[in-house]
């Protein structure tokens, strides 16, 4: 499964004022700047070391680079600003915001993140860690959007295909079958999502990090208020690619105890849809591999959700 967007920018790369921007904001000159692998940012996101031994980690880009990606970044500002000091996020140390290019600055994490195919201790450990986390953010400890959200654009791929069906025709013949029976279920998804948690809302491999004694969760620009078992869901298609049984993984997660069984197949269902959906359309500007990665988790969502139906 691709894990990377694979087109970032250096440090050296960014428009003079970012990066002056950026050394404004930690108080010192960058003098060694290592790009991160993993994620789908077209721009920078990298470790920077100071001149005066400091480390911390930096994202910026533009909308030349990509149209959408500077709001993705305004939006984490706004997370990490009103989040709880005591979680196990990276803390905000600063940010740029000129319209065109916005950059971030938070704390650098010493961590790694978790290995692809998932190793079984460390997805048991990350799975604990979103427990606590969860336990953690519920009720959410800051204002902002309900999951509901999504079924703005996102999350209603199986409908917006069942109105145009030869748009599905790269998925294949046993899809598009299925695609009228799919869109019922998922009409119901938004309803099923609702709670009082705030949930990260795009956690896989790549948003992890981890250290000697913690998990870390870093990338929050998707942050919503649902279900408290909704960041579980949303992870384990991207370990299902890899080998992982979702099934089993989700059986033993506590928050998943409580939550209807239907309610969870039908924001599977959702999520699946998203994925699929999006994985026919041309990819977004200087993420050229999304499209891929889409499709790989879309076709194992889609293996979970005939196992649950089952």
């Amino acid at each position: 499964m691709p894990n990377g967007g694979g087109n970032r920018l250096g440090f050296d790369e960014l428009p003079v004022r970012v990066r002056r921007a950026i050394e404004e904001i930690l108080g010192a000159p960058v003098v060694a700047a290592h790009t991160q692998p993993g994620g789908f940012s077209p721009g920078l996101a990298a470790r920077l070391v100071l001149a005066d031994g400091r480390r911390a980690f930096a994202k910026a880009v533009g909308v030349e680079r990509n149209p959408d990606a500077p709001g993705f970044h305004r939006r984490e500002v706004e997370v990490l600003a009103a989040l709880p000091p005591d979680l196990p996020v990276p803390r905000l140390i600063g940010s740029y915001d000129e319209g065109n290019w916005v950059a971030l600055v938070v704390e650098d994490v010493e961590g790694e993140t978790p290995a692809e195919p998932w190793r079984p201790g460390e997805l048991a450990r990350v799975v604990e860690a979103m427990a606590g986390l969860a336990d953690r953010l519920t009720p959410s400890p800051i204002a902002i959007r309900p999951i509901a959200a999504l079924d703005e654009n996102g999350f209603r791929g199986w409908r917006t295909l069942a109105a145009d069906p030869a748009a599905a025709a790269p998925l294949g013949p046993a899809v598009r079958a299925r695609i009228d029976e799919l869109a019922a279920i998922e009409d119901g998804w938004a309803a099923a999502a609702a709670g009082d948690s705030l949930v990260h809302g795009d956690l896989r491999a790549d948003n992890i990090l981890l250290t000697p004694h913690d998990v870390v969760f870093v990338d929050w620009p998707h942050a919503k208020i649902g279900a408290p078992w909704l960041d579980l869901l949303f992870l384990l298609p991207s370990a299902a690619v890899t080998g992982t049984d979702p099934e089993e993984v989700w059986a033993a997660y506590p928050p998943a105890r409580k939550a209807d069984p239907d309610a969870v197949t039908a924001v599977l269902v959702a999520l699946t849809g998203f994925f699929l959906r999006h994985s026919v359309l041309p990819p977004p500007p200087n993420l050229e591999r999304v499209r891929e990665f889409q499709r790989v988790q879309g076709e194992a969502a889609l293996r979970w959700v005939d196992a649950r139906l089952r």
